[in-house]
This record gives C-alpha cells, sequence and structure tokens, in this order.
C-alpha cells in the first residue's frame, strides 16, 4: 500500500512539472531578461511552504552568479524592507496569489519602483493582477489526499524556480570557472580554482642534487627530507632528470651496483614537468596517465621550485 502510495504521489508531481512546460512562453524571455539587465539583486520571497521553496531558489540564484537574498514577508513589514532598492527585481511565491503577507507588501513595492513577478497557483489572484509579469504554477491538485498539504503545488513552484535560475545562468554566460568560484569549498571549485602552487612541496622541501652526485648521497638526501624522489639538476640549476624508487628498483632488479654509481647514470631523463600555475586537476590527470607517484614543478627556466606528490592532491581533497 505504501509503495503504491508513493507511485503515486511522485506520478502526480512528475506530470503536474510536464506541463509546465506549455506555460512557458514570451513572457519567460521577457523575465530572464529583466533580470539578467537588473543591476541590483534578484529578491525572493514567500510565506510558508512557499518561502522555503523561495529560500532555496534565491541559493541556487546566487550560487549560479545571480546576486539574491530571500526576504521573509512578515519580518519585511517590520523593518526588513529596508533591504530592497528600485534596482531589485522580486519574486514572490504564493500558491493562492492571496497570502496575507505577501500582499501587504505589494503597495510598498509599487513605492520604492522595484519590479514583481509573481509565481502562483491563481492568475487572477491579488499578486497576479498587480505583478509587473505572472508564471502559471497552478496543478490540478495536490498529491496529499485531502487536498491540503502544498506538496505539488510547492514541487512546481521550485521547478519552475529552478528553469529560471538555469535560464538566467545560459543568459548571463556564466562558465564553469565562475560557477566554482561561488563554490570553493566543493570539489568543482577546487578542480578548477586550486593551483599546483597552491599544495605543492616547497623546494626547500624537496631533495635537489647534482648528477654526479652518488646514489647511496642521494638515497640519504631523499630518507632525510622524507621524500618520494630527488629532482636531478646540471650547474646551472636546471632540471635534467628525476631519481624516484622506481628507478631504483629497476637497476636492482638488473643486477646493477648503484650504490657508488652518479645518479645521472640512473636517473629518469627529461622527465615530465608541470608549471606552478596550472591546475592542480591537470597535474593529476599527468599523474595518473603517466602512472607516476610525483611530479617536479618548475619555473619558466626549467628550474625545479618544488615537486607535486599524488599525496598532496589527495590531501587537498581534489579527489
Amino acid at each position: 500500500m505504501s509503495i503504491s502510495k508513493a507511485k503515486k504521489v511522485l506520478l502526480n508531481e512528475s506530470e503536474a512539472i510536464s506541463k509546465l512546460i506549455g506555460r512557458i512562453d514570451g513572457d519567460f524571455n521577457k523575465i530572464i531578461n529583466l533580470m539578467a539587465k537588473n543591476k541590483g539583486r534578484i529578491i525572493v520571497t514567500g510565506m510558508g511552504k512557499p518561502g522555503f521553496i523561495a529560500q532555496k531558489v534565491s541559493a541556487t540564484l546566487s550560487s549560479t552568479g545571480t546576486p539574491s537574498l530571500y526576504l521573509h514577508p512578515a519580518e519585511a513589514l517590520h523593518g526588513d524592507l529596508g533591504r530592497v532598492t528600485k534596482e531589485d527585481v522580486i519574486i514572490a511565491f504564493s500558491n493562492s496569489g492571496e497570502t496575507e503577507e505577501v500582499i501587504r507588501l505589494i503597495p510598498i513595492l509599487k513605492k520604492i519602483g522595484t519590479k514583481l513577478i509573481a509565481i502562483t497557483g491563481n492568475k487572477k489572484s491579488t499578486l497576479a493582477v498587480n505583478s509587473d509579469f505572472v508564471i502559471d504554477s497552478s496543478v490540478e491538485r495536490e498529491a496529499c489526499p485531502m487536498g491540503l498539504a502544498p506538496t505539488t503545488s510547492t514541487t512546481a513552484m521550485l521547478a519552475l524556480g529552478d528553469a529560471i535560475a538555469i535560464a538566467l545562468l545560459e543568459k548571463k554566460k556564466i562558465k564553469p570557472k565562475d560557477f566554482a568560484l561561488y563554490h570553493p569549498g566543493g570539489s568543482l571549485g577546487k578542480r578548477l580554482l586550486l593551483k599546483v602552487q597552491d599544495i605543492m612541496r616547497s623546494k626547500s622541501k624537496m631533495p635537489i642534487v647534482f648528477g654526479n652526485t652518488k646514489v647511496k648521497d642521494v638515497l640519504i638526501k631523499i630518507t632525510k627530507m622524507r621524500a618520494g624522489s630527488a629532482s636531478v639538476v646540471d650547474k646551472n640549476g636546471k632540471l635534467i632528470g628525476i631519481f624516484t624508487d622506481g628507478d631504483l628498483r629497476r637497476h636492482f632488479e638488473a643486477g646493477k651496483e648503484l650504490v657508488d654509481c652518479k645518479v645521472a647514470d640512473v636517473m629518469t631523463k627529461s622527465p615530465v614537468t608541470i608549471a606552478p600555475d596550472r591546475l592542480a586537476a591537470e597535474a593529476f590527470e599527468i599523474l595518473t596517465a603517466k602512472k607516476i607517484d610525483e611530479i617536479p614543478v618548475v619555473d619558466d627556466k626549467n628550474k625545479p621550485i618544488g615537486v607535486l606528490d599524488v599525496q598532496d592532491i589527495l590531501s587537498a581533497g581534489l579527489v
């Protein structure tokens, strides 16, 4: 019984959302153009359950590059209307279009001069009649068997709010790097903002040796600095190779006497490198593709200035 009821609710709400598609017309374009040219903020309001939808829509707008805030209609009547300017655009959610706290805002909003967009289930309501634009969010019935609890109607409002936010995002040509700016703590933000220089191990924490250094001395230096490799440079300080535990194992397996060898004879020559201003995500892709654990970071003269280990990437929460 519970399963069939749950499926019925989802079917009811999905059908209601499908019917919204036919209501997206030329006025919707005008709304998006108005919001895109707006010099202020998009202020979203609503009371009760529609108020929670308004908060979510405001958060979605903010996170996709459009400054927005939620205005509680009751608090607005007690001083918070001071947040509203004529440069702002108001989106008001009300299924009936007659919500008292929302209706009482209309004369003041008109006086301020802000544009008002109504998302309502009643196109003949006081809210709709007094708004600059109206989006019809009406539904045939609520999912609630008594037809009382806001369910399908708030789902429809939420879907329309998402449609507005994404259409506005595309209109304003927001790119992934812009989106990441508003999500610096998330994985996307890290992938698009975190650079190699932000997480690399600095020059002071990496073994740097000359090519004529004996392997045994290189190993001592690697161990002392708790590193996974040593960068090998020429007399001018330019990178010519890298010596890793992989090089060590390969030559031991080949039966070579290593300890007194020059590191230049057993290093990996002309290793893969990366610049400090490259994205850390790019470095991770290189490490994965080349099946290596470390990559030297070099300046524009090919001099090592740091090293990036796969563990540094993992510690940064990039993957």
